[in-house]
This record gives C-alpha cells, sequence and structure tokens, in this order.
C-alpha cells in the first residue's frame, strides 16, 4: 500500500504545504474510504478506481473550506461509488451466471471486529446487492460505520428525513434476508477442516455430513471459467457436486485462508488462483458455498486488503 501512498503525493506535489495536508488525510482515511466503496461496490478493482477518482477531487479542494476532513472524503468516496454502483447493474444485467462478490484475503484482525467481519462476508454482501444503490449507500454508512443522519444526508444528497425512511426501509429489508446468527472463529474454523479433509480424501459421506439440508453452492465463472450458472440447492445435489469437482485436488494445492474476515479455501493449480471457496457455517452445519472462478475476480488475492472503520 506504501507505493499507492506515495503515488498520490508525487502526483500532488510534496512542495505545496497545503497539498502535504491533503495528501496526510487522504493517507490516513484510505482504508476506511477503500471498505465503503468495496462494501457499496462487491469489486476491489472498482473499490480502488473509486478511491483514485475521489483523490483527484480531493487534492483540488481548498482544505480552508473543509470542516471535518474524513466527513468530507467519506462524502466524495459515496458519491463516486454509487456512480459506478448504478453503472455496474447495467453491467450485471449481462452477466453470465450467478454474480458473486470480489473475494479479498484480509488480516485476521478484521475478523476481531464482528461487525465488520458480518458486513463483508459473502453472504452478507449478496444480501446487499439486493438493495437499490442509495439504500445501500445509506445502509452500510449507517449500519456498518455509524455515520449520523446529517453527514449521509450530504453524502447521498437526501434530507436527514428522507435517509432516516431510507435507512428503516433498508434495515428491515436486510433483516428479512440477511444470514443467520453469527458464528464463532473456533467453530468455522472446525468446520473448514473437516470439510477440506472430506474434499482431498473424496470422503462423499464425509462431505454430506457436514451439509445443512438447505445448503446453497453458487459459482461464479463470469463465462470464462466453468461454474454452475445457477445455484445448487440441497445436501445431495451439493455433496456429489464436490465430490465430482474437486475430487482431483491434491493436499498441495488447497489452502486455508481468511477471505472477506472469514474462514475460506484457496485452490491453487500451476502457481496460480483457480478458485477461492468461501462457505457460510450455521449451528455447525454449511449453509453456503460461494465459489468464484472468474480470473477478473482473483487478481487482488496476490496480498491482504486492510478493511477499517
Amino acid at each position: 500500500m506504501e507505493s499507492e501512498y506515495g503515488e498520490y503525493g508525487e502526483h500532488a506535489g510534496a512542495a505545496d504545504p497545503g497539498t502535504d495536508a491533503a495528501t496526510e488525510a487522504f493517507v490516513t482515511h484510505r482504508n476506511l474510504l477503500f471498505t465503503v466503496a468495496y462494501e457499496m461496490l462487491g469489486s476491489a478493482a472498482d473499490a480502488e478506481d473509486v478511491l483514485q477518482e475521489t483523490w483527484l477531487r480531493w487534492a483540488g479542494v481548498d482544505l480552508g473550506t473543509v470542516r471535518d476532513r474524513r466527513a468530507y472524503l467519506v462524502r466524495i468516496t459515496t458519491r463516486q461509488a454509487l456512480g459506478r454502483l448504478r453503472a455496474l447493474g447495467r453491467r450485471k444485467e449481462s452477466y453470465v451466471g450467478s454474480w458473486l462478490p470480489e473475494p479479498l484475503l484480509t488480516a485476521p484482525d478484521v475478523a476481531e471486529d464482528v461487525e465488520l467481519a458480518d458486513s463483508v462476508s459473502m453472504a452478507m454482501m449478496l444480501v446487499l446487492e439486493t438493495l437499490a444503490p442509495t439504500e445501500r449507500a445509506v445502509f452500510v454508512l449507517r449500519e456498518v460505520f455509524d455515520l449520523g443522519y446529517d453527514e449521509i444526508a450530504e453524502a447521498v444528497d437526501k434530507t436527514p428525513a428522507a435517509v432516516r425512511q431510507i435507512a428503516h426501509r433498508a434495515r428491515a429489508h436486510v433483516a428479512a434476508r440477511r444470514p443467520r446468527g453469527a458464528v464463532s472463529p473456533a467453530e468455522t474454523r472446525g468446520a473448514l477442516d473437516a470439510f477440506r479433509r472430506a474434499v482431498e480424501t473424496g470422503d462423499l459421506q464425509g462431505l454430506l455430513d457436514l451439509l445443512a439440508p438447505d445448503v446453497v453452492l453458487m459459482g461464479d465463472g463470469g463465462g470464462i471459467r466453468q461454474a454452475v450458472l445457477r445455484p445448487v440447492v440441497g445436501a445431495d445435489k451439493v455433496g456429489r457436486l464436490l465430490a465430482a469437482g474437486l475430487g482431483r485436488i491434491t493436499a498441495a494445492s488447497l489452502r486455508p485462508a481468511q477471505v472477506n474476515a472469514h474462514p475460506a479455501l484457496v485452490v491453487r493449480l500451476d502457481g496460480e488462483v483457480d478458485t477461492v471457496l468461501a462457505l457460510r457455517i450455521d449451528d455447525g452445519l454449511i449453509t453456503g458455498l460461494y465459489a468464484v472462478r472468474n480470473p477478473q475476480k482473483l487478481s487482488h488475492m496476490g496480498r491482504e486488503t486492510a478493511l477499517r472503520r
């Protein structure tokens, strides 16, 4: 990340004290801004583009007129992300197969922030996909980052009263669809380890014993890599599909990782990331499997990404 920070300062020109202050403020809040953009877009690549756009606008601001730099930066980022989110919505209409969020390797401390970890999980990001763009922005800023209604109103160009109504509507929408209660990291890791052993040994019964009766498997190949085009539901169907598709994978190419603040498996073939398989665990059983195979969504898997409030 330091090279990116240097890049911002280089664009701005280190000789200008005002520019130095702008760069310092941007760098200080960069992780927060990235997280806001990622939660709104579900794409690290698009979130990075939004940050570049945010920087270009921020670099031209007269800091003497800015009362709260963090709030101002969040406002720029939110507006840029909203515009991109609407464009992405049109792009997703022609997407081949199911669309899944771009997986991110996350540092262990991110999982310790329970609210943040829940909000960036694959399951929750898919729930956020069902919100309209403004609803998603309001929900993320209010429920995840606890911003005030006045501050959110400035970011989304609505009145505080309208934002309250949007937040209430979005909260109810998410509550009706959000994944079940939080699961302890130890429980999740235990299920992941058992799942990994069953996959590596091709143990169909072992797989079936770990899957909830209503488990859902989703795949995202983006029309580039082979993947299930529609969700597969049910332990028997999912178990047999996994046994057939993953039985050839050796232990050397299957590695546990922290993805979107939850345990997952990363499949490497010929040294390259081939698949990221994220799991949703409830009551000790796997209720959701999310297999991302689209290579365009795996380019960020080479480094940890700092998600922060």
